[in-house]
């Protein structure tokens, strides 16, 4: 599939780095290094601009090496870039750790899946079918 970006970054457009990854990096596009502070939140900038197909999105998640290494993550995970959205894709990280973190410009910051996507259109009811689950919900499984 091909999908429209401008990239008003010197940074390296997002790339898939192996051939079965479903993610691709994205990059910090910042003036000045941003100092997130325990429990802090920030918009980052990517300097990335996409033009995708009806009926995909653009799905932006936190990276794991990130969270796990330094507890940096993303609000609003996953976010979604609607295939409408022409304005500059900016991530909402914040700082779950309990030290100072410093997003540097160029710093692979996020990833991107791009994912197909339905329309739903309602059907109302007065009853949904029954299962063997029923309304069982949160552990009601795991047993």
């Amino acid at each position: 599939m091909k999908i429209k970006i401008v990239n008003t970054s010197p940074h390296p457009l997002p790339a898939y780095e192996t051939i079965a990854s479903a993610g691709m990096d994205l990059r910090a596009f910042v003036n000045e290094p941003v100092e997130l502070k325990p429990l802090q939140r920030a918009l980052v900038p990517t300097g990335l601009f996409i033009e995708l197909p009806v009926g995909y999105e653009a799905q932006i998640r936190p990276r794991s090496g990130l969270s796990i290494k330094s507890g940096i993550s993303l609000l609003n995970t996953p976010g979604t870039i609607d295939a409408d959205y022409r304005g500059e894709i900016k991530l909402i990280m914040v700082n779950l750790s309990d030290q100072t973190f410093v997003i540097r410009d160029g710093e692979r910051i996020a990833q991107m899946v791009i994912a197909r996507h339905e329309r739903a259109e309602w059907v109302q009811v007065d009853e949904l079918n029954p299962t063997e689950r029923g309304t069982g919900g949160f552990g009601h499984t795991g047993k």
